[in-house]
């Protein structure tokens, strides 16, 4: 098994890999232009004190998901002084096979921090408890069976109405915020 600390170093600088962004990097930086740090968080300053040092983000630029979620880690990581580096997913599957959703998906963003050693410390991702309840329920809304003529735009137009709702609604960046912070105490 390769070590973490291998993929870390072959993974991008997250500056590097928004400024690569060819699908969500307008909506990725909107979402970090307009969600607002809350103010004298009290869990920032405790898990300060813990031994965090390193995020290693498993992504690819084209999952809305990534769009909404990582620019929030990209406020924590600024007030938390950590690195952050993104793996992009399909470039090497050994390292997401590691961290599958519910023992099966590749689905991501997936957040993992680490610390001096590399050593993984939290996981997080692919969404907020309450992101997915959303995900799951507009699916089951709108989404025909997979089998019915008309699944492939239907599934277009609810990716859409996902994506709108994630670019827009300063809700749900409160709820990746707290459900990140959560994990890292």
């Amino acid at each position: 098994m390769v070590h973490l600390k291998t993929f870390y170093e072959e993974a991008k600088p997250l500056s590097q890999y928004i400024d690569d962004m060819t699908t969500n990097q307008e909506a990725l930086k909107g979402v970090y232009d307009h969600f607002e740090l809350p103010k004298n968080d009290p869990r920032l300053d405790a898990i300060k004190k813990k031994d965090y040092r390193h995020v290693l983000v498993i992504s690819e630029d084209w999952c809305g998901d990534a769009m909404m979620n990582v620019p929030i880690l990209q406020h924590i990581a600024e007030q938390l002084d950590l690195d952050v580096r993104v793996f992009y997913r399909d470039e090497d599957t050994r390292l997401i096979d590691q961290y599958l959703t519910n023992g099966k998906s590749r689905s991501i963003p997936i957040f993992i921090f680490l610390n001096d050693q590399f050593e993984q410390r939290a996981v997080w991702g692919p969404r907020a408890n309450q992101v997915q309840n959303f995900v799951e329920d507009i699916r089951a809304k709108y989404l025909p069976d997979k089998e019915d003529p008309e699944f492939d735009d239907k599934q277009k137009e609810v990716h859409q109405m996902i994506h709108n709702r994630y670019t827009a609604d300063s809700q749900f960046w409160q709820y990746v915020y707290d459900s990140i912070l959560d994990r890292l105490q």
